[in-house]
């Protein structure tokens, strides 16, 4: 049945890619007028509110009470992806084009690798290695010659702690599904719901509560419900019929949309240097995502 489902679960997971992809672009429209934090906190309580319907579903199918430990590991994910990550991209996105902001959040997989090697002792493959070298050397072939200017540092700086917060999260996200003792549906709610309950009032108060416009507001409503809750509950969709090579690589390719779509509504420009720059990040971070996910398959096999 599976096997029936895969080319129409590919074609919609392709199309939920691009539909987060246009993520960025609505940001960086609604940032022409509302404030990065607060943005980012109404968005995505907005959203949680949207999930809890999905959450109270899933809690009438199973009375079985969270353990400590796991309440512990959703306030870590909630800090890092919703407070951590998701205000360090509205920020990056107030002073950086977003296909600068896209780059460095392309190497998430390879700081995941990085960190598993240094906090976890994985031992990375040669071809890990390789993956990992070609996507430096797409990096230093986009930014070269280096020139920054001073109100762009702020961004660069902003991004990088981004990368290493999504990165956290990564980890962290992996280690709750891993175990398998919840939903994603619920991993998502609670984990968001405490990321927002941070980064909402935090916003206001460094940034103040804004005056939204009535187009300010659709952009918001539109992140919220269309490309956060109900792309979310597609993609579930989406994971139960495809693998997990598949579905990287179908995640993969919002590193290739966010930059056409800046280009088509941003007016963001691109020369044939940052076009291969980009590629190589892209293949290197591919290659490194698909070892992984081929040696996690391994490993579960031999259990």
């Amino acid at each position: 049945m599976h096997q029936q489902k895969r080319p129409l679960s590919i074609i919609i997971g392709l199309s939920v890619a691009l539909l987060w992809s246009t993520s960025w672009v609505l940001i960086k429209y609604g940032l022409k007028d509302i404030p990065a934090l607060p943005f980012a906190g109404i968005r995505n309580s907005i959203a949680t509110l949207c999930l809890l319907p999905f959450l109270f579903l899933q809690k009438r199918r199973t009375d079985r009470p969270l353990s400590r430990r796991l309440w512990l590991r959703l306030v870590a994910l909630g800090l890092l992806l919703y407070a951590g990550t998701q205000g360090a991209l509205f920020l990056a996105l107030a002073y950086l084009p977003a296909i600068t902001v896209n780059l460095f959040w392309s190497f998430t997989t390879i700081v995941v690798a990085l960190l598993g090697l240094i906090l976890l002792h994985e031992q990375q493959t040669i071809l890990q290695w390789v993956g990992i070298a070609i996507s430096i050397v797409g990096a230093l072939l986009y930014f070269y010659p280096v020139v920054v200017q001073s109100n762009q540092l702020i961004g660069v700086g902003i991004s990088a702690i981004g990368l290493l917060t999504n990165a956290g999260a990564a980890i962290v996200g992996r280690s709750i599904n891993r175990s398998k003792e919840i939903s994603p549906v619920v991993v998502t709610t609670i984990s968001m719901a405490i990321g927002s309950a941070l980064l909402l009032p935090i916003g206001i108060w460094l940034q103040g509560f804004p005056v939204i416009s009535s187009t300010g507001w659709l952009i918001i409503i539109w992140l919220a419900v269309v490309n956060t809750a109900i792309a979310f509950t597609i993609w579930n969709y989406v994971l139960r019929v495809l693998s997990a090579t598949e579905a990287s690589m179908i995640n993969n390719t919002i590193t290739v949309w966010i930059p056409v779509l800046a280009v088509l509504f941003l007016n963001e420009t691109l020369t044939f240097r940052q076009i291969a720059a980009l590629i190589l990040v892209g293949v290197g971070t591919l290659v490194v995502q698909i070892r992984r996910i081929s040696r996690k398959k391994r490993v579960e096999a031999i259990d």
